[in-house]
This record gives C-alpha cells, structure tokens and sequence, in this order.
C-alpha cells in the first residue's frame, strides 16, 4: 500500500485538465498543456497545499481522450515528484476502463487512485461495495481514495456500506461533502483511523472537530489562501475565525454540497481563468459553446476571489515564516 490513511490530510486540491490553446475546437485530439501542469503542480505545493487529486469532475475524467489521460497522468507524476500525495483520478462508467486506467497509473509510477463508481446506471450498493472490494483486490499495491460523488455518479454511499468497506486494506481515504452531522458522526465510528475523510472547503467548520481529515476545494486553483486560512483556523480550534473566513468564502451561499457551484458540472469560462495564479486554459467542448454567455460572471468571480486573497495572504504567509507547527503535527497533538 502507497499512502496510509495518516500521510492523507490538510488540503485536497482537486486539479483542472490544465487545456491547450486548442482545447476549445471540437475536432483537437490533444488538449493537456504539460507545461502549465508542471507550473500550476510546483505553484501550488509550495504555496502549501497538502494533496493533488486529479481528473475528478472539475478534473473533465470523462471528457479526455484516452492518449490525453495519459499525458496528464505523466506530467502529475513527474511534476509532483513525490512532495505530496498525488491520487490520479480513475473514474469511467465502464469498469473494465478504470481497470486499464488504474493498470496505466501503476506502470507510470502512481502510488495512489481517485475513483467513483461506474455511474451510467445507478449501482444498487451491495455492487457499489462489490465493486470497490474488487478492484481493491486487483490493485493491492494502489492506494484508493473513494470519490463520493452522488450528484454525477447517481448513488449515496451509506454509513451502512462502511461496514465492509473500512475492512479493505487499500481504501485509505474519500472525498465526499454530502453528509448531515448525524450521518458524519456515525460514519467515523466506523472509518476513524482507517480512511481520511475529506470534506467541501466550507464544511470544515464543525467537520473537523467531528473527525475530518481536512478539506477538498477547486477554489485554490485561483489562489489557496483563503482556504489555507481556513485549515489553519480549523486546526487552531479558533472557531469564530473559521466561521467569519467561511462566510467569506461562501458569500453566504455554504450548503449541504458546498458554495458556489464546486460540485456541479461545468458551464464555459470559469474565473480560473481570469484569476492569473495557473495557466488554467480555455473550455473544452461542451462548455467551448456559447462563451460569451459566462465571461463576465468569470471575470467577477476573478476579482471577488482575488480580493479574498489579499486579505489573507499577507496572515497565511506570516504563519508560515514564524516555522508554526505543520498541519501533521498540529493535528496529532
């Protein structure tokens, strides 16, 4: 087993498909910009982000030809060289392709997999169990976080499902954001210490008292200090803080799933784009179409975000030069 459960913790960014000038054409077959992926990787992790997961939703796993899974699955590898933990994002609705991809992942040198279930057809969830202790088994040697997604891959993974699912060796984590207190509460008396838990950035206030492992976010992509801020205030137990930087945030709008959209497909250009922290690229087709319609939305969320960072930036980098504690070492105390 790669990573165990212990090594998986703080911040989870969940990595766009960096696109190519060209990934907008409806005939290109290859969109993956290897150079802004080596760029945004070292960016980001020095900028102090805690774990890569790639080609998720947000990450367009079902929009990549098979030669541009590939590319992008070659790049992460080489560009995070083993700083952090990287889990390579897996997911198909044919299983017999997420066993080729987690084959490919392994001969490239990955250690760990994002991986949801088949979700064409809804799975009943004795198969969702089924399906996981199986390709646990095919792949000892790969880490496994399980990526609940019930939004796009059609089921609600249940506390119950735990039972089984918590006995297999090489699940080690989960990205997951739809779960009410009561739920959380009960499923880490059953996945506390076996599998890190990591929820939307703007549930990490009560979350992380209640056994969160930390937090996934899309929003770092356009600069991580606002959600640093949040770890950091999380981890200090300075409560009020983490609530007045997640209304920040979330503008108000934090819910069950998260704010502002993280977990819903894309709709053309996003403020990633006009941000100017990655080199993010241009939408890929379906959401190449009708542009116009959402550049300017973008562009505010650009600027909203931006001024987020501003504020706490100057405080996060502060931390960080006075040698506070690690998040691993703050969290074992």
């Amino acid at each position: 087993m790669s990573y165990a459960p212990d090594e998986l913790y703080g911040i989870c960014g969940m990595m766009p498909a960096f696109s190519a000038a060209n990934a907008s054409d409806l005939t290109a077959t290859q969109t993956v910009d290897v150079e802004a992926i080596h760029k945004g990787l070292d960016r980001i992790i020095k900028d102090g982000v805690h774990v890569i997961a790639t080609t998720g939703t947000f990450g367009q796993c079902w929009n990549l030809l098979p030669e541009e899974f590939q590319t992008l699955v070659r790049a992460s590898i080489e560009a995070v060289n083993k700083r952090v933990p990287l889990m390579l994002g897996v997911t198909s609705a044919n299983p017999r392709e997420v066993v080729q991809r987690m084959k490919f992942v392994r001969d490239a040198g990955g250690q760990g997999v994002l991986l949801g279930v088949p979700y064409y057809y809804k799975l009943p969830i004795r198969d969702v169990v089924s399906f996981y202790q199986e390709i646990a088994k095919l792949f000892p040697d790969l880490s496994i976080m399980i990526y609940h997604n019930p939004t796009n891959h059609r089921v609600h993974i249940p506390v119950s499902a735990f039972q089984q699912l918590a006995k297999v060796s090489n699940i080690v984590a989960m990205k997951d954001s739809h779960r009410e207190p009561l739920e959380f509460q009960r499923l880490h008396d059953i996945i506390h210490g076996k599998i890190s838990h990591f929820v939307n950035q703007v549930q990490l206030y009560p979350y992380y008292e209640m056994g969160a492992s930390g937090c996934w976010s899309h929003a770092i992509w356009s600069g991580p200090w606002p959600v640093l801020a949040i770890y950091d205030a999380v981890v200090d137990g300075d409560v009020n803080k983490a609530k007045r930087i997640i209304a920040d945030v979330s503008g108000g709008r934090a819910g069950r799933g998260g704010a502002e959209g993280d977990e819903v497909g894309r709709a053309g250009h996003e403020r990633h784009e006009y941000a100017g922290y990655i080199d993010f690229g241009p939408p890929r087709p379906p959401f190449s179409f009708n542009m116009a319609d959402t550049e300017e939305k973008a562009r505010k969320g650009a600027v909203r975000w931006l001024e987020l960072c501003a504020k706490y930036q100057p405080e996060v980098e502060a931390r960080r030069a006075k040698g506070e504690k690690t998040a691993k070492q703050r969290k074992a105390v």
